[in-house]
């Protein structure tokens, strides 16, 4: 089975490399229509997985639906960005010299941030929710699906299913990137055939 995961279109917290987490923000006009540029490639999904947030839910609409595909869209809770806590909206400048932010960046983002989630956790909700958006659409015998989800989502993914291995951070991709990937289980659910796509 194809894999597509795909992050989301820019919004103007992504520009200002902001911790957009739970902040509801539109994905930008201009990336919108880049993405339908993108969605003319992607004609042979069957069914997209996609994250309640706003700009995810905006950029599944311009990859498929407004070119008249209409493949079927389920919103996945377990797909939701990281909760970024205190650090939420904030970008690198707001926080330096933020002796809590510097913890979390000493831990090279393995700790908690503070009053929000621990990567861990996320990593976690998000690995369960893709085996989960797996084993339906294998039952269902899908060819071909799509995530469009959050840059942090598809690093988690990708960490623990890709092969051969890797880190999280190696697989950060830039807004409207990510991957395809074929969807295996010998013995195990593994993501083969790993190639990148993108704007």
């Amino acid at each position: 089975m194809k894999c597509y995961l795909i992050r989301h279109a820019a919004t103007k917290g992504n520009l200002e490399h902001r911790y957009v987490g739970r902040t509801e923000e539109s994905v930008l006009p201009q990336e919108l229509h880049r993405l339908r540029r993108l969605g003319e490639s992607l004609s042979s999904v069957e069914y997209v997985f996609t994250s309640p947030s706003l700009r995810c839910r905006q950029s599944a609409e311009a990859l498929f639906q407004d070119r008249g595909l209409f493949p079927a869209v389920e919103i996945i809770s377990g797909f939701q960005e990281m909760d970024f806590g205190q650090f939420e909206y904030k970008n690198y400048q707001e926080l330096n010299g933020n002796p809590e932010y510097q913890d979390y960046i000493d831990s090279g983002g393995k700790i908690a941030f503070p009053g929000g989630e621990a990567p861990k956790a996320f990593q976690m909700r998000c690995k369960n929710a893709f085996v989960s958006c797996i084993k339906k659409a294998k039952g269902q015998q899908r060819q071909s699906i799509a995530f469009v989800v959050h840059g942090g989502t598809i690093m988690a993914v990708m960490e623990a299913f890709g092969n051969p291995p890797k880190g999280y951070f190696d697989y950060q991709v830039k807004n409207g990137c990510g991957y395809l990937a074929v969807a295996e289980e010998k013995p195990i659910l593994q993501l083969v055939h790993i190639q990148q796509i993108g704007l």
